[in-house]
């Protein structure tokens, strides 16, 4: 469902932000003052009050609580919330440049304390240099903008640069990060091959992390469901599905069921001795380089 519509009137998303807003109102509390109390903006209560975007739950939630909503009204308004969120939401209207959706990942993820990334036909954006990445995010500019424009350049080095800046997050101890990618992520042909023993590098070092796994799906393999895309699961409540011309998102509590059933099914097919690989693509790289 586009962005556009996510909003419409008669939606579960357009009574939840009244419904709080009523409830401010009667506690006589100014949106800021709500805002500190639960540690949001006031911007953000007033996008959740006028039905702007799709409510999170949990702050939903926590908004209600802090307003002193019974716990039978306040589970009423987060399973209102929860149900508009149980779809998958076109990113554009929010995130109209590649660069604006780096932002976005890079928010949520800082939300987030387990995060976990499944892809079969690319490497993770969390995982890629910055060569790889250029040559990833340049094709969805050619998509989103075809024919020359001289801005395209600028517009990829943005959303290189978020994307690498996004990786600081690796760093934090107190998150979990676990990647599955398809051997089929290892061998297509997206950066020219002079980029790709560092890339190959890249995973090996991160792969040493206590904080984080990285498993291979080797091509031999029994798939358990077919690998239509790659995504993006943080914390079981946040989705991220990229597709050619946008992002896709949802906080639905069955989106996120059914995507991290997908992840456990692929993990068991999937290896965690990823040297070999890792070892034997990079030589072949090598190799064509050479000759």
């Amino acid at each position: 469902m586009s962005g556009s519509q996510a909003g419409a009137p008669g939606g579960e998303e357009s009574s939840v932000g009244p419904a709080l807003a009523r409830m401010r109102k009667a506690r006589r509390m100014t949106g800021t003052q709500l805002g500190k109390l639960v540690g949001i903006s006031q911007s953000m209560v007033s996008r959740i009050e006028n039905g702007i975007g799709l409510p999170d739950p949990v702050k939903v939630g926590e908004i209600a609580r802090a307003l002193g909503g019974a716990d039978g009204e306040v589970e009423q308004l987060v399973e209102m919330a929860e149900r508009a969120n149980d779809r998958l939401t076109d990113l554009r209207p929010d995130s109209a440049s590649l660069a604006n959706r780096q932002q976005s990942a890079n928010h949520a993820e800082g939300d987030a304390r387990t995060i976990r990334v499944f892809q079969p036909a690319v490497i993770p954006g969390l995982l890629q240099t910055s060569e790889y990445s250029r040559a990833v995010l340049a094709g969805f500019q050619r998509l989103s903008h075809p024919g020359d424009d001289p801005r395209d350049e600028a517009a990829i080095a943005a959303a290189v640069s978020g994307r690498i800046q996004r990786q600081e997050i690796l760093a934090d101890q107190m998150k979990s990060f676990h990647f599955i990618l398809t051997e089929a992520a290892l061998t297509n042909r997206l950066a020219p091959p002079e980029h790709m023993p560092a890339q190959i590098l890249r995973i090996r070092e991160i792969s040493a992390q206590q904080n984080v796994s990285i498993a291979i799906v080797p091509a031999d393999a029994t798939l358990p469901v077919a690998p239509m895309h790659g995504f993006e699961l943080l914390d079981e409540t946040t989705l991220f599905v990229d597709i050619f011309n946008t992002g896709l998102v949802s906080h639905g509590k069955n989106d996120g069921r059914i995507f991290r059933q997908v992840f456990e099914l692929y993990a068991e097919v999937a290896t965690a001795d990823i040297d070999p690989f890792l070892d034997r693509y990079r030589r072949k790289f090598l190799d064509r380089l050479e000759s």
